[in-house]
C-alpha cells in the first residue's frame, strides 16, 4: 500500500507539472482548422520495451513507433485497401513472389539521410532475414523472404523463395517501420532507447527517462504524411509527453481533471465516468486473433485433448464478457475476430457445457476425489498460468476462468504479470500449460503469427525459441499455417484460413473469449486523433481547440 500511495503522489506531482497554457486562435477555433501548437500529455499504462520495429507488436511500443517510423504502404482502416505513403507505386507478379517499390523522392530520415530504396531494402532484408549478430529476429509479418535489389536510387525489388500474398499488406504494419541505416547497425538490446531509432516519421524522440516519461518534438520539415491524406506537412502538435502511469485510477483521474489529455487502457468499468463526463471514448478493434487462452500440450496435464475439450466447454465467456467488460468487447465467436478476414462463426463448438466438461475428464481418467478436485493416479488436475499485463483485466478474467474450472474440480492458479519468474515460466510449458495470448493484425497470416513455431508459438512447439519443450510438435496446424502464407487465390486462402480456425477449436488449442479492442480516452478539445487498422494510436493530425491546454 505504501509503495502504491507514492507512485500516484509522483504521479499526480508530474503530470501537474508538465501543464502548458498556448493561447488558441479564435478564427481557427470558429474554423475548425488544425490549431498549431501546444503539447500533448498521453499517459500509458507500461512502458516501452524495444523499438526495433519488428517488435513493435506490443501496444506501447507501437505507440512511440507509430509517431516516429513511416511505412511503405498505409493500410486504410476503413476500407482495409492499401494505399501509397513512402512507396509510390508498386507492381506485384502473377505468384506473388516479387514485389517492385517506387520510392517517394525528397524523403529523409531524421539524421538527414536519404529513405531510398537502398534504405528500404536494408529494412527489410533485417526484417525479412534476421540479423543474429545484433540479436534481430525475422519478423513474423515477412513470409517466405529470400533477398532484395535496388534497381535504381527510387526502386526497390523484393524477391521471395515462394509465393507471399501477405507482404503487401506487411509493408503497411507498425512491424515494417522504417528506420535509418544507423538504427539497422545497432543491436537489439540498444534500441530501448527510443533517442537512437531514427525514423522519417512526424516526431522524433528527444528525451527519455526509462520507465517513466518519453518526450516526442514535432519534426520541422516533415512533409509526407499517407498519400490520401489531405494534410502532409509538419504536425500540428510541438510535443508529445508520454507518461507512464500503471495504475487505472491515477490516468482516470488525470483525465477527469484536466492533468492528461489522451489516455490508453481505459477498462469497461471506467467507460461510463468517462463518456458521462463529456469526454471522448475511442474503442477501435484490433480485427486479429481473440483474447484467448491457450494450452500448450507438451505438459501431460494438457497433452490429452479431452482435457483440453472439457476445459473450453467448462470456460462460460458470456459470463466473463457480461461480468468484466462492455459493448465495446463481443463475445468471441472464433478464434479470430467477426471483423477479421475469412473469419466464420464457431460458436456451436465453443458452447459452454459444464456437464459435457465433466463427461470429458471422466473419460480421461480424471474424477472427483474426496476434495471434489480432479485427480488420477494420485495427480491433481491443477494448471498455472500468469496474468497477461498488456490485456484488458486479464487477471480479473483468468480468476473468473478459475472459478468456473473449478466447478467442474480442475484448480487453476493465478500468477501475477510482474513476477521476476513470468517470462522464463512462460517458455517452459512444464511449469505454464496454460497461457493467455492475443494478436492484431487485419490479414489472415495474423493466424501464423499466432501459432506457429517460427514466430509467436503461443501452443509452445518444438522449434521455436524455447529450449524447454520436449516432444509436442503439430505438423498439420504448421502446415496448414505456411499454406495460409504462400497461398496467392484469394478464394483458396480464405478457405485455409476456415480451416484453420476449426482445427485449432476442434483440438481445443485455444478457448477465444472476447474481440479485444484498445480503448482510449481523450478531452473533449483534442481533434483528429486516428488510428491504423488495428488500433494503434497515430498524433500526426492531433490538434487541441483549448485556449488552456
Amino acid at each position: 500500500m505504501t509503495t502504491r500511495s507514492t507512485i500516484d503522489r509522483r504521479s499526480f506531482l508530474a503530470l501537474s507539472a508538465l501543464l502548458l497554457s498556448p493561447v488558441m486562435s479564435a478564427k481557427a477555433l470558429a474554423q475548425g482548422e488544425p490549431v498549431k501548437g501546444g503539447t500533448l500529455i498521453y499517459l500509458e499504462q507500461q512502458p516501452h520495451t524495444v523499438l526495433y520495429p519488428p517488435v513493435g507488436g506490443f501496444y506501447p511500443n507501437s505507440g512511440v513507433l507509430n509517431q516516429i517510423t513511416d511505412k511503405l504502404t498505409f493500410q486504410n482502416p476503413d476500407t482495409l485497401e492499401i494505399e501509397p505513403w513512402i512507396a509510390e507505386s508498386w507492381e506485384v507478379n502473377a505468384d506473388k513472389t516479387e514485389y517492385t517499390f517506387k520510392i517517394r523522392p525528397g524523403v529523409t530520415f531524421s539524421d538527414g539521410t536519404p529513405l531510398d530504396a537502398a534504405a528500404v531494402a536494408a529494412n527489410f532484408d533485417s526484417f525479412g532475414l534476421g540479423n543474429k549478430e545484433l540479436n534481430f529476429r525475422p519478423s513474423e509479418v515477412v513470409n517466405n523472404y529470400d533477398r532484395s535489389e535496388v534497381i535504381d536510387p527510387l526502386t526497390v525489388k523484393f524477391i521471395f523463395k515462394q509465393s507471399s500474398p501477405g507482404f503487401l499488406q506487411g509493408t503497411s504494419v507498425i512491424g515494417s517501420g522504417l528506420v535509418s541505416l544507423s538504427t539497422l547497425a545497432r543491436k537489439f538490446d540498444e534500441l530501448g532507447d527510443a533517442t537512437l531509432v531514427v525514423g522519417s516519421g512526424p516526431f522524433v524522440a528527444v528525451s527519455q527517462t526509462t520507465g517513466s516519461e518519453l518526450v516526442l518534438k514535432a519534426r520541422e520539415d516533415y512533409a509526407w504524411g499517407p498519400k490520401n491524406f489531405a494534410h502532409q506537412g509538419r504536425a500540428p502538435l510541438d510535443e508529445i509527453r508520454f507518461l507512464i502511469v500503471p495504475e487505472d485510477s491515477v490516468r482516470i483521474g488525470a483525465l477527469l481533471s484536466g492533468q492528461a489529455d489522451v489516455v490508453r487502457q481505459i477498462q469497461a468499468y471506467d467507460e461510463a465516468q468517462i463518456t458521462s463526463a463529456g469526454f471522448k471514448l475511442f474503442a477501435p478493434p484490433t480485427r486479429g486473433i481473440n483474447n484467448s487462452v491457450v494450452f500448450r500440450p507438451d505438459n501431460p496435464l494438457v497433452a490429452d485433448v479431452r482435457v483440453r475439450r472439457a476445459l473450453l466447454h467448462a470456460t462460460d465467456t458470456a459470463e466473463i464478457v457480461s461480468t468484466l467488460f462492455s459493448d465495446n468487447y463481443p463475445q468471441a465467436k472464433s478464434i479470430i475476430a467477426s471483423t477479421a478476414q475469412g473469419f466464420v462463426d464457431l460458436s456451436d463448438k465453443l458452447k459452454f457445457d459444464p456437464g459435457l466438461a465433466a463427461q470429458l475428464l471422466d473419460e480421461a481418467g480424471w474424477v472427483l476425489n474426496a476434495d471434489g478436485k480432479r485427480a488420477r493416479e494420485g495427480q491433481v488436475l491443477e494448471v498455472t498460468a500468469y496474468e497477461s499485463l498488456p490485456q484488458p483485466q486479464n487477471r480479473a478474467t483468468l480468476q473468473l476462468i478459475s472459478q468456473q474450472w473449478a466447478k467442474v474440480g480442475v484448480t487453476f492458479n493465478v500468477l501475477a504479470g510482474d513476477s521476476g519468474s513470468a517470462t522464463v515460466d512462460n517458455l517452459d510449458p512444464a511449469k505454464t500449460p496454460v497461457s493467455p495470448a492475443m494478436v492484431g493484425r487485419a490479414d489472415p497470416d495474423v493466424i501464423k503469427s499466432q501459432y506457429h513455431p517460427a514466430n509467436r508459438n503461443v501452443l509452445q512447439q518444438l522449434g521455436g525459441v524455447s529450449d524447454k519443450v520436449q516432444s509436442f510438435r503439430d505438423d498439420t496446424l504448421n502446415d496448414l499455417l505456411e499454406a495460409i502464407a504462400g497461398e496467392v487465390d484469394p478464394a483458396k486462402r480464405l478457405d485455409l484460413v476456415a480451416e484453420v480456425q476449426a482445427y485449432v477449436v476442434d483440438q481445443a488449442y485455444a478457448i477465444p473469449i472476447f474481440e479485444e479492442p484498445q480503448v482510449f480516452a481523450t478531452a473533449s478539445y483534442v481533434e483528429g486523433f486516428s488510428f491504423d487498422a488495428v488500433a494503434r494510436p497515430s498524433f500526426y493530425r492531433v490538434w487541441k481547440t483549448n485556449a488552456n491546454g
